[in-house]
């Protein structure tokens, strides 16, 4: 036995280095991310579909950006999701992090590659066991202290009893209304 197999986190560290690295020589960066790899898998269990979410947020645009490409480990707090963000990489122009969570009984992984594109935009490329999704986010300001975001997101889940595109959509929605009343309170208290 290892002498950290014991500790969860070394483990969940472990995995998600190495499920970067074989989705980084499996996957080749394409103008677009990984959109023109990840089309080309297919299976009899795939489900396609694309949704389109839009918030307005109370917020001015350069906060609301700042707040959402903020991207940390204990997020999912905010969601309240047992999904597991281990983050590998944070620059100015990327975050590559890897979602760990348990599905019909055993750990499931998938990687994450976030491009910015300050000040109103960035883009996610996913690639996981169960689903790969792309989403692009576009933030357009609607006044002083008044900032929409408009969010598009093209998933392919790999598993039976997909989502519905509508379950997926009210999904989506219903967990941005957390992060934007999140927000919004981080907002008023910084004023």
């Amino acid at each position: 036995m290892r002498p950290d197999a014991h500790r969860p986190e070394a483990t969940y560290t472990a995995v998600a280095h190495l499920v970067y690295r074989i989705a980084s020589n499996h996957l080749p960066k394409q103008r677009n991310g990984w959109a023109r790899s990840v089309s080309r898998r297919t299976s009899p269990l795939t489900t396609s579909h694309t949704i389109h979410v839009l918030k307005t947020i109370n917020a001015p645009l350069k906060f609301v950006y700042d707040w959402c490409t903020d991207f940390r480990e204990d997020d999912n707090k905010i969601t309240g999701s047992k999904t597991r963000r281990i983050i590998l990489q944070k620059t100015k122009q990327r975050v590559v992090y890897v979602s760990a969570y348990r599905s019909s009984g055993r750990f499931r992984y998938g990687v994450s590659t976030v491009t910015l594109r300050p000040p109103n935009g960035w883009h996610l490329d996913h690639v996981g066991e169960e689903d790969d999704e792309i989403g692009d986010y576009r933030l357009t300001r609607l006044g002083s202290s008044k900032t929409k975001l408009g969010m598009t997101f093209r998933g392919k889940y790999k598993i039976r009893n997909a989502p519905t595109k509508r379950e997926d959509a009210k999904q989506t929605s219903e967990m941005w209304d957390k992060y934007v009343a999140a927000l919004e309170r981080d907002y008023a208290h910084r004023k």
